[in-house]
């Protein structure tokens, strides 16, 4: 479906369904992204991957691709790349499993979801987050029973970046990519979006954004970009106050 002169796929109204990111977006779980990185790196060398090779700056994403492309370029075998992989991702749930009992949900999404459902929008998440964590983390914040659909870095087959996890997410919830929508507020989760052609929009950091992010996120394909997720639901014309 991607656009092969590179304009914007053709978007249908009205949207059925609305899918969410989780950290970040929906909670805020102040996770240790530096220590799971530090990790990340520590069992690609132990798992002989060349130290120096990698960079704590990268994402986690970056780190385990850049090492399973340098060990199999190595000649370690397949069943060592997948046990490397296997213990990154078990490091990482414990690291995230530590962060659950500070997590809160983030201002406005209790009134967001509430009013999505009510009117009607099939609603699911799509994290690289692990699925114990996803569901803890949701019933914590009381967001667990607004998301029948849930597609986690634990499901079987593609995770996010890749724009296949989102469309078997939308494939689940009977959701055509041109009557979807992403919200999210990484860079990977506008490429995740713009390659499956679904609409982006981006949210930005409760803590606010940086210089540019919000020019960055438009670049990257973002059909729009909200402070917050009061300002979304003006955006997707659910605000129970109307703007201004």
């Amino acid at each position: 479906m991607d656009a092969s002169d590179g304009s914007p796929p053709p978007f249908l109204e009205p949207l059925l369904g609305v899918v969410f990111d989780l950290d970040g977006t929906l909670i805020l779980s102040n996770h240790d992204f530096r220590r799971m990185r530090r990790e990340a790196i520590r069992l690609a060398e132990q798992a002989g991957v060349v130290p120096g090779h990698l960079h704590p700056e990268e994402t986690i994403v970056e780190i385990v691709s850049s090492s399973l492309t340098e060990l199999e370029g190595a000649g370690i075998p397949e069943g060592n790349r997948f046990r490397f992989e296997a213990a990154v991702n078990r490091t990482i749930e414990e690291i995230e499993m530590e962060a659950l009992p500070k997590t809160a949900v983030r201002d406005g999404a209790v009134e967001l979801l509430g009013t999505l459902t009510q009117r009607g929008f099939r609603l699911g998440v799509l994290t690289r987050s692990s699925s114990e964590f996803c569901r803890a983390a949701l019933k914590r914040t009381g967001l667990i029973d607004y998301f029948p659909y849930l597609r986690t870095r634990s499901s079987p087959g593609p995770a996010k970046p890749d724009p296949e996890a989102l469309r078997l997410l939308l494939h689940d919830m009977g959701v055509p990519y041109d009557r979807a929508l992403y919200v999210g507020d990484h860079r990977f989760d506008a490429e995740c979006a713009t390659r499956a052609s679904v609409r982006f929009y981006a949210l930005l950091p409760a803590e606010g954004g940086e210089d540019g992010l919000a020019e960055r996120f438009r670049a990257n394909g973002a059909a729009a970009v909200a402070r917050d997720l009061a300002e979304l639901a003006r955006f997707l014309e659910v605000a129970a106050v109307p703007a201004g």
